[in-house]
């Protein structure tokens, strides 16, 4: 078995033998574990070989479609590993880096899809009764697990068109070996493909049975999608001359089924891969080895056989007339120690020859491992010269990268104290702000005040000048009084002579007298009290004047 591993995963650009995959199976049979296949293969140079990386996921894809469940089970651990080794492929645009992250995918998604649907073998194969059972007649289920069949289906059809767009379709690349290494597990991928294929479709006529149209437009979309990138795959793969010795391959029908349509599901027919008898398998090798090895054997036996009796028995032994003087008995114990030392040859010359085959098997298989050591160490000495120079290169641009790191921290110091100044006089500024809106609100307030002051001011001006007026027209009225007691004082003088120097003035006179003189005592009155009224305006007037000019000041 672990011949077979080394000769099926090997650096060479050739397509896996079937009999070599075919002998690694036994170690994954019932009762037993899968320790000797990753024991083998945790010691190749997976990372550093994309040949030998995706000949190992050739491997392992037949050893979980077609062993026991044992491998899934043994093989679940290598998970992220798998995974890290994906990534690490995915980095590489060119040659097998992309088609081996991918397949590394499609395995991931592989086992996880069977670890969490436990039902469905490695190899899919399953009856309607089955898939039912796998769904738990449960409609969420069958929801769920058709979602999970489009992850797995578009994880095959993506290796399947990687695989196609890394060939040059113009030549005949399926005869030639980096073609055929390429193509062999292909068929691997078309038998899962197929199934999913078709349990989709069931699924989906049974969604659409139980949930609303509109409901299942995505699964729909999606259905028609992986329909036809599957039609077209299928058939530019059965006209690859590769493909048409190993395998049938069938085709889609013209159209997708019409899922609205519940009777569209007795048109359906499950595509059939059919592999042809194992007999005509294209990796049978020729016999002539043994044949020769029977040949060499004979002429050893020959010679051997002269050297006991002498030549003259190889020609005719039994011709005991040319031998002279020799009686019946001894001739019947001749025949007899002759017959016995044939038999003791016979032994000798079978186990002669297992010793051999032995032998020949293990020189083939220590040459085999000679050569796979030897094409290990001349990889892992590509890929650590590859490395080295990779780290060269991260040295320079590491060294790169500090020297700018340096000059950034540089200017990150020069910016932070640039940063600290401006944070200062922005924080100083803040300050003379808060300040000047303080200051400014108390101006504000003195400006508002000022303005009620000076508006309390226009009034009082205004009242004053309207007092002022009032007290102008006192005065033109109290001059006027004094005109009239100027007049009437004249009027008395005149009066008074005029009564001295007539005596027959009457009572009359001395009534009228006598009036006058009560009138213009009235009068001094009023104009005395006119004139008070007036220094007290004046002396108003003045007061609210100099209060003006104190406050315009």
């Amino acid at each position: 078995q672990t011949v077979s591993i080394n000769k099926a995963i090997n650096a060479q650009e050739v397509a896996v033998k079937e009999k070599h995959a075919r002998n690694i199976l036994p170690e994954a049979g019932p009762g037993t574990r899968t320790q000797t296949f990753w024991s083998v293969v945790n010691r190749l140079p997976l990372s550093g070989n994309a040949v030998l990386c995706w000949k190992f996921c050739h491997v392992f894809h037949k050893l979980l479609r077609d062993g026991h469940s044992n491998v899934l089970k043994d093989s679940v651990r290598y998970k992220n590993e798998l995974s890290d080794m994906s990534r690490m492929w995915g980095h590489l645009s060119e040659g097998y880096g992309q088609l081996c992250s991918i397949y590394l995918k499609l395995l991931r998604t592989k086992m996880e899809f069977h670890t969490k649907n436990p039902r469905f073998p490695g190899n899919l194969q399953m009856s309607d009764r089955q898939l039912d059972e796998a769904g738990e007649n449960d409609v969420n289920n069958f929801f769920q697990l058709t979602v999970e069949m489009f992850d797995y289906l578009e994880c095959e059809l993506n290796l399947f068109q990687t695989v196609f767009s890394s060939l040059d379709m113009s030549r005949s690349v399926s005869v030639t070996a980096a073609g055929q290494c390429r193509l062999a597990p292909l068929i691997q991928v078309i038998l899962d493909c197929s199934h999913l294929y078709d349990y989709t479709v069931k699924l989906l006529f049974k969604l659409h049975s139980c949930l609303p149209a509109d409901t299942l437009q995505g699964h729909r979309d999606r259905f028609l999608e992986q329909f036809r990138k599957l039609k077209d795959l299928f058939y530019r793969s059965s006209n690859l001359q590769y493909f048409k010795r190993l395998i049938q391959i069938p085709q889609l029908p013209e159209n997708p089924p019409n899922f609205l349509r519940a009777s569209a599901l007795s048109e359906h027919i499950s595509p059939v891969v059919v592999i042809p008898a194992e007999a005509s398998s294209p990796d049978s090798e020729p016999v002539t080895d043994l044949v020769e090895m029977d040949t060499a054997s004979q002429s050893l036996f020959d010679n051997k056989f002269d050297d006991i009796f002498g030549s003259s028995f190889s020609c005719d032994p039994f011709n005991f007339n040319s031998q002279n003087g020799m009686n019946k008995d001894d001739k019947d114990r001749l025949i007899e120690q002759l017959y016995g030392e044939i038999a003791a040859l016979k032994e000798e010359l079978e186990s002669f020859k297992a010793e051999l085959r032995g032998r020949a098997s293990e020189l083939e298989a220590e040459l085999a491992e000679q050569q796979h050591l030897k094409q290990q160490a001349q990889d892992e000495s590509e890929f650590l010269r590859t490395e080295l120079e990779e780290l060269k290169k991260q040295r320079e641009d590491t060294e790169k990268a500090q020297r700018s790191l340096t000059e950034i921290e540089r200017r990150a110091q020069a910016n932070e104290q640039r940063y600290s100044k401006l944070k200062e006089k922005y924080s100083e500024l803040v300050q003379n702000h808060a300040d000047l809106l303080r200051k400014n609100a108390e101006v504000t307030k003195q400006v508002t005040m000022a303005r009620q002051a000076q508006g309390d001011v226009e009034r009082e001006k205004k009242e004053l000048e309207d007092s002022f007026q009032r007290s102008q027209e006192q005065a033109e009225v109290l001059e006027t009084l004094k005109r009239e007691l100027a007049a009437s004082r004249q009027e008395l003088q005149v009066l008074q002579g005029t009564l001295e120097s007539s005596t027959q003035a009457g009572a009359e006179q001395n009534t009228r007298i006598t009036g006058l003189e009560q009138e213009r005592d009235r009068l001094s009155q009023a104009a005395e009290r006119h004139g008070e009224e007036m220094a007290a305006l004046r002396a108003e007037l003045q007061q609210l004047r100099d209060t003006l000019s104190h406050e315009q000041e």
